[in-house]
Order: C-alpha cells, then structure tokens, then sequence
C-alpha cells in the first residue's frame, strides 16, 4: 500500500533529519488520485522562514524520487 510506504520513508529517512534540526513531519493524508501528499511540519520547522524550502527538497524530493505514485506535497498549517 502507497500509504504505508510513505509513512514508512518518513519515519526511517525524513524524521531523522528533521528532528536534527529541532524538526519533526507528521503524515495527515496521502490522495491516490492525485498523488497529493499532506503533511504538518513541527517543531523548529513549523516556524522556520525556510519551512518551504525544507518542504520540497527534504520532503517532496525524497518522497517523489523513491515512490512514483507521489506526485506532490504540500503542508497543512
């Protein structure tokens, strides 16, 4: 199941680096239609002014390169 493979790469790849950082990601949903995956990002990362940043290259590009069904990700406040 694709949702459980995202969940799986946060927890052993995304988290790690983020909680490096003061960080954290939860997982909120992932659609099948569109490949939309939503997250929360906590912590330092919540309020950082590179939250964006941090949202696409750390999280959108290692979920995107390692599962082809997400298309995309986006942060829910």
């Amino acid at each position: 199941m694709v949702q459980q493979k995202i969940q799986d790469l946060i927890e052993e790849r995304i988290r790690p680096a983020l909680q490096s950082h003061g960080g954290d990601i939860e997982f909120i949903s992932f659609d099948e239609v569109s490949g939309g995956v939503t997250v929360t990002l906590k912590g330092a990362c919540g309020m950082c002014p590179y939250a964006q940043e941090t949202l696409r290259s750390q999280v959108e590009g290692v979920l995107c390169q390692e599962i082809p069904e997400v298309k995309s990700v986006t942060r829910q406040e």
